[in-house]
């Protein structure tokens, strides 16, 4: 049994944090991080720019951003709007502001840039109708006038399009209060502090600013012939300020692809749970309780050009029993977490991680004969304009097994009478999805998996005569 560090209840987020590094006792380990263009490199023909990466702008509309097809000119920021988008056809209606001749443009846009929209041009846009997640696409055809717009086909295509080769390396806090939260069961509660909007946690807890908070106070299947008094339920929250990374390094002169890109989500967290009670038996699988689904689709300005990121998380409870153990485990955790996709130019995509974890002891009692193991996790992605880019499914568990009553603590203090052992890990698995080419790099021609994880070491175990 291998002994690792203490690490039972890292969010969901943290998933490919542990699974890269491979969960070792070190408190900080790093893997190979994608190079982050500090200064800009000119290219040869001197048009190179290092662009800024951004939070949109708040409270206006944010502007698009157009690439003509004719090749003149650099990506500039366009009073081009979407009205409106069909998926399924992609059908698109491009609206223009009204021109006049006291109209003239605004800072970082030109005349150029306000035209209207012909074929082989890009639009790049924030989200918008029919578009939620935002849209990157490249004009085919033009349709013709409507009383809107003008309509037009459209085609996919890639950040590359509108990036070319420029460079852009940045982090972005993610604003809590665009995050939506859809409770799947009863005890869920969220909340978050901004700044100009605080909003205080439960019973009075202040968070601080850029942190949300998600709780769960549920009762889980207990089994049948258990007391009252052992009646099974997980409480807990998982406590976030997350900020998205983007970097993207674009070839000189134009190729046909970046020379690298990296997608990715960091920032602040702590957590806490505590399972209890006898659960019922599970028969075949563990059988998993989501709780509740987390969604926000960022807006970072990189340059002119609006990015839409789409980050998701499903938090569940899973429990696997036996139905004769009764467990009451708590453990708290406090660290930071950087997760995501790096790509360089002849190597493709690889998985990036960093953690930084502090952890309390594990605090735990296992009542009578049999099994139990208990998971506060979740499912994970992050992508660009609706695309899933990386995926995680992670779930921190203990484990613990009896004949008789064991109560025991990760820092040596036991009461003890029989056979015992608790044991922490987690299980991991995922993938880098072909949706991550949306930076102009090559297609994969499957998903790329991260391979299915287990680490799980002994946290204390014992045995005492009779």
């Amino acid at each position: 049994m291998r002994m690792l560090a203490r690490r039972l209840l890292l969010p969901g987020l943290t998933a490919l944090a542990l699974a890269a590094t491979g969960c070792s006792s070190t408190p900080h380990t790093r893997a190979a991080e994608p190079a982050a263009p500090a200064t800009l490199a000119p290219t040869g023909d001197g048009t190179s720019q290092q662009l800024d990466v951004a939070a949109a702008p708040q409270g206006s509309p944010t502007p698009s951003a157009v690439s003509r097809g004719d090749g003149k000119g650099k990506t500039e920021k366009s009073s081009l709007k979407v009205a409106s988008y069909d998926k399924e056809s992609g059908r698109a209606v491009i609206s223009t502001a009204p021109e006049g001749p006291t109209r003239t443009p605004s800072p970082g846009r030109s005349p150029e840039a306000a035209k209207p929209v012909a074929a082989g041009d890009v639009i790049a846009s924030a989200p918008a109708p029919g578009a939620p997640n935002g849209l990157l696409a490249k004009v085919t055809e033009v349709v013709g006038k409507t009383d809107r717009g003008t309509e037009v086909k459209t085609a996919a295509t890639t950040l590359n399009s509108v990036l070319g080769d420029d460079k852009a390396d940045g982090k972005v806090p993610v604003d809590p209060a665009s995050v939506t939260v859809e409770p799947l069961m009863k005890g869920v509660t969220f909340s978050w502090a901004k700044s100009q909007g605080l909003k205080f946690g439960p019973q009075g807890a202040k968070l601080p600013l850029g942190n949300l908070r998600l709780d769960v106070d549920a009762s889980v299947d207990t089994a049948p012939d258990a007391p009252a008094s052992a009646g099974a339920s997980v409480t807990g929250f998982v406590q976030l300020a997350p900020q998205v990374e983007f970097s993207y390094d674009g070839t000189p002169g134009g190729g046909a692809g970046p020379r690298g890109a990296y997608l990715g989500m960091s920032g602040d967290w702590s957590s806490q749970w505590k399972l209890q009670g006898r659960a019922a038996a599970s028969t075949g699988a563990p059988k998993r309780i989501p709780f509740a689904k987390l969604h926000s689709s960022p807006v970072i300005q990189v340059g002119p050009v609006p990015v839409v990121v789409n980050l998701d998380l499903t938090c569940y409870v899973q429990v696997e029993a036996d139905g004769r153990v009764t467990l009451d485990v708590q453990q708290d955790v406090k660290g930071d977490f950087k997760v995501g996709g790096s790509y360089a130019f002849g190597k493709g995509w690889t998985p990036v991680s960093t953690s930084n974890v502090q952890s309390t002891p594990v605090q735990a009692t296992v009542t009578a004969a049999g099994r139990v193991k208990g998971a506060l996790g979740a499912e994970a992605s992050v992508g660009l304009y609706g695309a899933v880019g990386v995926t995680a499914d992670f779930a921190p568990y203990l484990r613990g097994e009896a004949d008789v009553k064991a109560t025991a603590s990760s820092d040596g203090k036991t009461s003890l009478a029989g056979a015992w052992a608790l044991y922490g890990g987690f299980d991991l698995s995922g993938n880098l999805h072909l949706q991550l080419s949306l930076f102009g790099t090559p297609v994969f021609e499957r998903k790329l998996p991260l391979g299915t994880l287990n680490r799980e070491w002994a946290l204390v175990s014992g045995s005492t005569g009779r």
